[in-house]
C-alpha cells in the first residue's frame, strides 16, 4: 500500500499543502521562499526537515534516499551568475542537482502566516490569546458584483470558496444588497435575459466581500465560471484595514505571572540556550510576552506599545539595549535556538496531510554559532 501511494505521490502536492498553510505572497519584499532548486513533477520518497540547508544536511538527504528538503531559511537569497562550488551554498546546489533533490523554503511567509512561527514559540512558553503584534496593512480588498437574485446563492459560494468572506475567526461573511440592473446586449452578443437592442432591467443583488490581495486572481476565475452573465459587473477596492491575522511577532499573556529571572532561566531550558542576553532586571513581574523568532528586534517599539512585560527574539543590536532598557524586560535567546522549533510545523503538515510520507526532522545541529 505504502509503495502504490508513493507512485502517486509528487513533491508538487507537498509543495501545495505549505503554501496553503504559509502563502508565497505573504513573504516579505526582501525575502525568497519557495522552490529553490529541483524540479517538483518528481515523485516523493521522503522529506527532511531543517531550520538551514547545509552540506550535511544534503548529505543527510542522499543516505536517507529522500528527494526532498523542506528548509526555514532559504539556501539561495542572492542572485548567482555561474554555480561552480566556490561556497557551502553553491555546493549544496550541485549536490542537490547531482542527487535529484529539491530543495524548498518556507520563510517570512511562515512568520507571518496564522499559526506559524512565532506561534509555535508561544505554543512552547505557554501563552494564550495569543495574536500578531503587528498585523499587515494594505493585504485586502473588497469584492464588489452583481448578480441576479435566483443565482446570488451558487456565485457566492464559489466566491467564498475561492478565498473571499474570512474576518478574523468568521468565514463567509458578505452584504448583499437587492437592487435592479439595466442593460442592452447588441449584436452578436447572447444575453442570459432580455432581448438584443431592448433595454433590460433585471433584479439583482449587490454582493460586497472582502479578500486577501493574493485570492483576486482565483476569485475573479470563480466569479466568471458561475455567473450567468457574459460580462458580469465587478469591481475591486484597495482597503486600508490591517489584516489581524497575518504579521509579524505576536503577544499573548501567561496563565500566572513569573518573576523575571524564573521566566529567563525558563526560556533558556525551554529552548536550550547557551546564552541568554538580556537587559537589566527591574523586579517586574512578567505576564504579558511579545515575541518575533529570528532578527525581530524591529518589533521593539510595537511591543513596547503593546505594553508588554517583555519582548524576546533572537537578535538584538548593541545599541537597542539602551534604547529599551527601562521600557521593557528585552530578551536575546538567539537566531537559531529562537526557530528551532518551525521544523515541528513542517512536520505536523506533512503528516497531516501525507500520513504514509517518510517525514524526518534532521539531526543535524545547523546552528553556525557556538558557546564556550
Amino acid at each position: 500500500m505504502q509503495s502504490n501511494f508513493r507512485e502517486r505521490m509528487k513533491i508538487k502536492e507537498i509543495v501545495s499543502a505549505l503554501e496553503r498553510f504559509a502563502p508565497l505572497p505573504l513573504q516579505d519584499g526582501f525575502d525568497n521562499a519557495g522552490l529553490q532548486v529541483g524540479l517538483t513533477e518528481a515523485e516523493a520518497t521522503g522529506a527532511l526537515l531543517c531550520l538551514d540547508v547545509t552540506e550535511a544536511v544534503v548529505d543527510e538527504a542522499v543516505m536517507l534516499g529522500y528527494n526532498l528538503i523542506i528548509s526555514h531559511h532559504p539556501l539561495i537569497f542572492k542572485g548567482y551568475k555561474s554555480i561552480i562550488g566556490r561556497d557551502y551554498i553553491e555546493r549544496c546546489v550541485l549536490k542537490a542537482i547531482k542527487n535529484d533533490i529539491v530543495i524548498y523554503s518556507a520563510h517570512t511567509n511562515l512568520d507571518n502566516a496564522p499559526g506559524g512561527v512565532n506561534y509555535k514559540i508561544a505554543e512552547k512558553i505557554g501563552l494564550k490569546n495569543v495574536r500578531i503584534l503587528d498585523p499587515k496593512e494594505e493585504y485586502l480588498l473588497k469584492f464588489v458584483t452583481f448578480v441576479p437574485d435566483a443565482q446570488a446563492d451558487r456565485v457566492r459560494k464559489a466566491l467564498f470558496e475561492a478565498g473571499c468572506g474570512c474576518i478574523g475567526n468568521y468565514d463567509s461573511c458578505s452584504y448583499n444588497l437587492e437592487g435592479e440592473g439595466t442593460f442592452r446586449a447588441q449584436r452578436g452578443t447572447s444575453p442570459f435575459c432580455g432581448e438584443i437592442g431592448e433595454l433590460h432591467k433585471e433584479s439583482e443583488v449587490r454582493i460586497e466581500t472582502i479578500l486577501p490581495a493574493f485570492k483576486k486572481a482565483a476569485v475573479i476565475k470563480a466569479l466568471l465560471a458561475t455567473h450567468p452573465y457574459e460580462e458580469p459587473a465587478f469591481d475591486f477596492y484597495p482597503l486600508k484595514n490591517t489584516w489581524t491575522q497575518v504579521g509579524s511577532g505576536v503577544v499573548g499573556e501567561l496563565e500566572e505571572p513569573e518573576a523575571e529571572l524564573d521566566f529567563l532561566k525558563r526560556i533558556k531550558k525551554t529552548f536550550e540556550v547557551g546564552c541568554l542576553r538580556h537587559t537589566r532586571l527591574s523586579g517586574r513581574l512578567i505576564q504579558k510576552v511579545a515575541l518575533c523568532g529570528g532578527a525581530g528586534a524591529f518589533l521593539l517599539p510595537k511591543a513596547v506599545s503593546a505594553d508588554a512585560d517583555v519582548f524576546i527574539t533572537g537578535e538584538v543590536k548593541y545599541h537597542d539595549y539602551f534604547n529599551y532598557e527601562n521600557d521593557i524586560l528585552v530578551a536575546e535567546m538567539g537566531h537559531y535556538e529562537s526557530e528551532q522549533y518551525t521544523k515541528e510545523i513542517f512536520y505536523s503538515i506533512i503528516q497531516e496531510m501525507f500520513p504514509e510520507l517518510e517525514v524526518q526532522i534532521t539531526r543535524v545541529n545547523t546552528n553556525p554559532i557556538k558557546y564556550l
